[in-house]
């Protein structure tokens, strides 16, 4: 059956002080998921581990991104993670800089198109 995706969810977070790329990832995917309450699965009659979420980061040191933590994230479906270059690192008159991560999901389902 061919993938057909029905849902994209974007989001950004932040790391201040710790240039710490995997948590802003992090906050990145939550401000996505947690400004919604949307039931793909059960409108289209899957099961929530049917579905196939691909998840796109952009941050500007992409290998300093821990993908096994971001998977966790997710209560359930397939995730697929890519990293990217992309976000802003701001710099600071002392210390690290600001890391600011973007997030890009979206939610498809293997599923035999009607029209």
């Amino acid at each position: 059956m061919p993938k057909h995706r029905v849902l994209t969810e974007f989001g950004m977070g932040s790391s201040l002080r710790r240039q710490d790329y995997t948590e802003a990832a992090k906050r990145a995917l939550k401000d996505a998921l947690w400004h919604n309450s949307i039931n793909m699965a059960e409108l289209f009659g899957f099961e929530k581990e049917a579905m196939l979420i691909d998840v796109e980061i952009a941050v500007q040191q992409p290998d300093q991104v821990d993908i096994g933590q971001l998977t966790s994230v997710f209560p359930y479906g397939q995730i697929s993670v890519t990293t990217t270059h992309g976000g802003l690192d701001i710099p600071r008159p002392v210390g690290n800089p600001t890391v600011i991560a973007n997030a890009a999901i979206s939610v498809s389902f293997d599923m035999v198109r009607t029209s």
